[in-house]
């Protein structure tokens, strides 16, 4: 066989370019609501604060000047701020690639970390305000997005996507309430803040960060038993929808069953299976033998 060759074609210029804006020629222009949308308003604030911080990714056009391949709304917010001039990557194919889309969002927990770090090294919140196009109580309330929140549970959270607002639901609970709400959170997969607030509404007083009052001990139990009635109507279409698959779904089941039953009849099959692949065999033959219908021998004993 032969070996592939160690000389791969790099997909990129090593070298950032600085090239005037009226050399670059974007794919598409970019639409009225693409303007007014927050991502691009977050943008322009950021290159008019800071900066462009990513260069945009451009394609050389023999006496055509360049052809833009990520960076659109980039590029408007510089031509909006009467920019000349601009950093770029210089791709060697004009592949349209959708770079972000490859890029890991950071979670919120993650993000707090980076804005304390931030503001630790003398940056202002307004600043910081400013660059994101938000106002500074948002950026007030992320930093104090962990106070009251238990380590452990900061810990599991960490690289999870979640919503901002579970963590002032979290924050009614004591340590170990906390953690037990988590813990169950991430065997669910689910870091909903329903799913948060069904915990705390069934919580024992003993676990809540404060001792309720008979008026909201009351005002809990009737949002307990609302979010708990919404979850048995989800599990009751649930049910629903499985009887009405369950006749077909069986017959799929039990002739699937028979023609593998035969299958494995043949000594081939089963020593090959048995060599490479012991695991899922051993497993599949516990699945046929429940499906598999008793005997002459067996019915003729059971009515003895």
């Amino acid at each position: 066989m032969k070996r592939a060759s160690a000389n791969l074609r790099s997909a990129f210029q090593n070298n950032i370019l600085t090239l005037p804006l009226s050399s670059i020629v974007p794919q598409r222009s970019a639409t009225a609501e693409a303007l007014r949308s927050s991502i691009f308003k977050q943008i322009l604030a950021s290159v008019r604060e800071i900066g462009l911080i990513e260069p945009l990714v451009v394609y050389p056009r023999e006496g055509k000047g360049f052809l833009l391949l990520d960076g659109h709304l980039r590029f408007e917010a510089l031509k909006i701020l009467g920019s000349e001039e601009v950093n770029c990557i210089v791709s060697t194919d004009d592949e349209s690639y959708t770079y972000n889309k490859r890029v890991n969002h950071i979670p919120p927990v993650a993000q707090h970390f980076m804005l304390m770090e931030a503001i630790k090294s003398g940056v202002a919140e307004e600043r910081i305000a400013a660059t994101l196009n938000v106002d500074v109580a948002a950026i007030r309330r992320r930093v104090q997005m962990l106070e009251g929140i238990c380590p452990e549970v900061v810990e599991m959270l960490r690289d999870r996507k979640l919503s901002l607002d579970l963590f002032p639901v979290l924050r009614k609970m004591k340590a170990i309430g906390q953690i037990a709400t988590v813990e169950l959170m991430v065997l669910r997969n689910d870091y909903s803040v329903a799913f948060a607030k069904t915990r705390l509404a069934i919580s024992p007083p003993a676990l809540l960060a404060k001792t309720s009052t008979a008026r909201q001990h009351t005002a809990n139990a009737d949002a307990a038993d609302a979010l708990l009635g919404d979850d048995t109507d989800g599990l009751i279409q649930n049910l629903k929808a499985i009887e009405e698959t369950y006749g077909t779904d069986v017959l799929t089941l039990t002739v699937s069953c028979a023609y593998l039953d035969r299958l494995f009849n043949e000594e081939k099959i089963t020593s090959y299976l048995e060599r490479h692949h012991p695991g899922p065999l051993e497993t599949l033959k516990t699945i046929i033998s429940a499906f598999r219908p008793p005997s002459t021998l067996e019915k003729g004993a059971t009515a003895q």
